[in-house]
């Protein structure tokens, strides 16, 4: 059956209306990979820090530089991945630090998610990871 040059006149224009439909789905999906990328990377970062600062406390001898070193270790992690925390507090638990005791590093970071406030998300996001370390029965004085 032929068609008549009349039908093909009244498809003129179709692909601009589907493409004006689509196109804000598709941005909108677009902008929710990005949201989605962006948590992970920074929770993967948080957890990471965590485990290099529970690592760090546990190779001191004395809880107070445990303490120190875990906290300054988290910090230098967070800031090497380029994670910026508007409110960054790492909590050492050394209630159980002896030889063969266990050290537990938490990370609570606050990060900003104005890149992606298109998509109607709060402002922040609160990050929270916890790593615990056992410490080595065997190991040196590291001094006071």
């Amino acid at each position: 059956m032929k068609r008549s040059p009349l039908d093909r006149c009244s498809e003129r224009g179709s692909v601009s209306v589907e493409v004006a439909v689509i196109a804000p789905a598709f941005v909108f999906l677009m902008l929710l990979v990005v949201f989605a990328g962006k948590v992970s990377e920074a929770d993967g970062n948080v957890e990471r820090a965590a485990a290099e600062g529970a690592r760090a406390a546990s190779l001191r001898q004395h809880p107070g530089n445990a303490a120190t070193d875990a906290r300054s270790t988290v910090e230098a992690n967070l800031a090497t991945a380029g994670v910026s925390c508007s409110t960054l507090e790492a909590i050492v638990d050394t209630s159980d630090f002896e030889p063969g005791g266990t050290v537990t590093v938490t990370v609570e970071c606050t990060a900003s998610m104005a890149d992606v406030t298109l998509l109607g998300v709060p402002g922040t996001r609160t990050f929270t990871a916890t790593a615990t370390e056992v410490i080595d029965t065997y190991r040196g004085d590291d001094g006071p």
